[in-house]
């Protein structure tokens, strides 16, 4: 009886490992958080062609790329409402769906985003390092210009950064197209090959020492 009461136990425990260990909350691919405002990066990014740097103002200046502050969402969706003689500009000032927005604007309070990509803490990443020597948003994010919710579509995992840091020909680009996610070299030109003379030009040579991410 002991021993059946010991099976199932190890059983229950095998299975209560498993859930957790593919759950997307702990592999990540695919998570997808609710936010508490509907922000669409597909209706921005995409339709808009609002570049990514407009509300991620850091990432081409420091390691983090910066949740952007409500004033910014309060340039385009503040108005008179929320502050009389404001000069905001008046986008759906009366959407339900802002109204954290505008509570946040009128008492100072952070709306509490939900962070969609995290590395672990023993990680060391830098956003600057990677954008200003042309690897592009999507590499790393997908195609978020396409997406209504965004979720976490690259693995991020360590054997995924050393697979490309070990052949990154591929996935630089000109700086100047970094945040433009659909962009295609003219004349069917193979994009390894502009990675490579580009690596050559500027003398980027990714490290794959553990130091590099581990400090």
């Amino acid at each position: 009886m002991l021993g059946l009461v010991g099976v199932l136990f190890m059983g229950g425990y095998a299975a209560t490992v498993g859930f957790f260990a593919t759950h997307p909350d702990v592999i990540n691919v695919g998570h997808q958080p609710r936010q508490p405002v509907p922000f669409s990066h597909k209706l921005h990014a995409g339709e808009l062609k609002l570049d990514c740097r407009y509300c991620h103002t850091t990432v081409d200046k420091a390691a983090m790329a910066a949740i952007p502050p409500t004033a910014t969402c309060g340039n385009c969706h503040g108005g008179t409402l929320v502050k009389e003689g404001a000069t905001l500009a008046s986008v759906h000032l009366t959407s339900e769906k802002l109204e954290p927005v505008r509570v946040s604007l009128e008492t100072g309070n952070p709306v509490p985003w939900k962070r969609v990509h995290e590395l672990p803490d023993f990680v060391y990443f830098n956003h600057s390092a990677h954008v200003n020597r042309g690897v592009s948003c999507v590499e790393c994010h997908g195609r978020i210009d396409k997406m209504e919710v965004v979720y976490q579509a690259k693995q991020l995992s360590m054997k995924w950064c050393l697979d490309c840091h070990r052949n990154p020909d591929a996935h630089i680009r000109p700086v100047e197209f970094v945040t433009q996610l659909d962009w295609k070299p003219a004349d069917g030109q193979d994009p390894a090959e502009i990675g490579k003379a580009l690596r050559a030009e500027k003398n980027i040579n990714p490290s794959t020492n553990c130091s590099t991410c581990h400090r």
